[in-house]
């Protein structure tokens, strides 16, 4: 494994891409990582590309320009954090499995979309809607914070 500036043919020649069979290219700038992706493909048109992008219009970007896999920066771990904080509020685990397995399907749906349409593809799938029950059972009955105002605003 080597480091170094990605954007520099001298760099990438002296790491021997020329020999390598995977380039992994994991920069916090799509810019940059547009930089790398094209000096590869046009310097070492047989080497496997594999890159970190940015969000998921980068991520549309680079599998138009022929990458061989791209994974968002914080897609990962946002489907895993919201699968342990469902858990962590009493959610049964394989309900909240089920909940991030849904989540996965729909955005993998939705990139799909986009891939074939473009950017606003599924934007359809943006608009949430409610579950028809709470995902958890409430742990107490809800009360009025002030028990004094009973009338609506609009009667005052």
């Amino acid at each position: 494994m080597f480091y170094g500036d990605g954007t520099r043919l001298d760099v990438l020649r002296a790491a021997g891409a020329s020999n390598a069979r995977i380039v992994a290219v994991c920069v916090d700038n799509p810019d940059t990582a547009d930089r790398i992706v094209a000096l590869i493909k046009a310097e070492f048109p047989g080497t496997l590309l594999y890159v970190r992008s940015y969000d998921r219009g980068h991520s549309l970007r680079l599998l138009a320009r022929g990458v061989d896999f791209e994974q968002r920066e914080t897609v990962e771990s946002a489907f895993a954090f919201g699968r342990r904080t469902l858990e962590a509020l009493g959610v049964d685990p394989e309900q909240a499995a089920w909940v991030d397995g849904q989540m996965r399907e729909r955005d993998r749906t939705r990139f799909a979309l986009q891939q074939a349409e473009g950017i606003y593809g599924g934007i359809d799938m943006l608009i949430t809607r409610p579950v028809p029950e709470p995902l958890s059972t409430p742990r107490r009955e809800a009360k009025r914070l002030n028990p004094s105002e009973t009338e609506q605003p609009s009667q005052r």
